[in-house]
C-alpha cells in the first residue's frame, strides 16, 4: 500500500493564538491520536496535498522531531471561505489493536445485466471496515460480472478477508437498471398486440359504405 511521508515539528503552545500563527506561516495543524499518546504537531499545507486530496486509500508516515508515526487519515477541518485547510486529524496504527477505516470500493468486471442493455449504477463509493493495520488495503474489490438485469448487490454481499465491515447488509452498492433505450424497445414490442384490432375494424366499416348509397 502506498505511504505519503509528511514531515513536521512538534507543536509546544496550544491555543488559538498558537494556531493563528501557525497558519499565517502556511502550515497546517494536526493531532495524531490512538497511541500511547496524542500528539501535537504542524507541517507545511504542500506536505498534505498527497493525501488529502485524492480518492485513494494510503497510509501516512508522519515524522516529528526524529520519530516516526503510523497512521491513516481521519478527519479533515477547511475554512468555511477560502476553503483551504485548516487541520487535520491521524489515528496512529498500533500493532494488534483494531482500527476503524474507510475503504474504497473497485468495482471489477463487465456486469451481465450491461450486455443485455442496461446500466450499471454504482451507489456506494467506501466501504467502513474494523481490522487490524496488517489487514488495511487499498480498496475492496467488488465483482460485479453476476449482477443481472433490475439486480443489485448489497452490502452483505461483500467478502472482505480479515476485515468486518460496519455498514448495514442489506444496503445496495450497486444496480444494473432499465436504459431509456431499453424501455422504449419494450414498449414497442408491445405495441402490435394493441394495435392488431385496429385493421379488424376498419376491415368492418368497409362494406357499410356501399350499403349507405342504396
Amino acid at each position: 500500500m502506498k505511504t505519503i511521508t509528511i514531515e513536521g515539528q512538534l507543536r509546544t503552545e496550544i491555543g488559538k493564538k498558537a494556531t493563528r500563527q501557525i497558519r499565517s506561516e502556511g502550515k497546517v495543524p494536526g493531532v495524531i491520536y490512538g497511541g500511547a499518546q496524542e500528539v501535537s504537531f504542524s507541517a507545511p499545507v504542500a506536505a498534505f496535498k498527497g493525501i488529502v486530496y485524492t480518492p485513494d486509500f494510503q497510509l501516512a508516515e508522519i515524522k516529528l522531531d526524529g520519530k516516526a508515526y503510523k497512521c491513516i487519515l481521519k478527519d479533515l477541518q477547511f475554512d468555511k471561505v477560502t476553503d483551504e485547510l485548516i487541520h487535520v486529524d491521524f489515528m496512529e496504527l498500533v500493532e494488534n489493536k483494531q482500527v476503524i477505516a474507510t475503504i474504497p470500493i473497485k468495482f471489477t468486471g463487465a456486469a451481465a445485466g450491461v450486455k443485455e442493455g442496461g446500466k450499471l449504477i454504482t451507489k456506494m463509493k467506501a466501504l467502513k471496515v474494523k481490522t487490524l493495520p496488517k489487514y488495511l488495503q487499498e480498496n475492496i474489490k467488488v465483482d460485479v460480472s453476476n449482477l443481472q438485469l433490475n439486480g443489485n448487490i448489497r452490502v452483505e454481499d461483500v467478502k472482505a478477508e480479515n476485515c468486518d465491515i460496519l455498514n448495514s447488509p442489506r444496503i445496495p452498492i450497486a444496480s444494473v437498471v432499465l436504459t431509456r433505450e431499453l424501455k422504449q424497445e419494450e414498449a414497442t414490442s408491445a405495441a402490435p398486440a394493441a394495435g392488431s384490432a385496429a385493421p379488424a375494424t376498419g376491415t368492418a366499416a368497409a362494406p357499410a359504405a356501399p350499403a349507405s348509397k342504396k
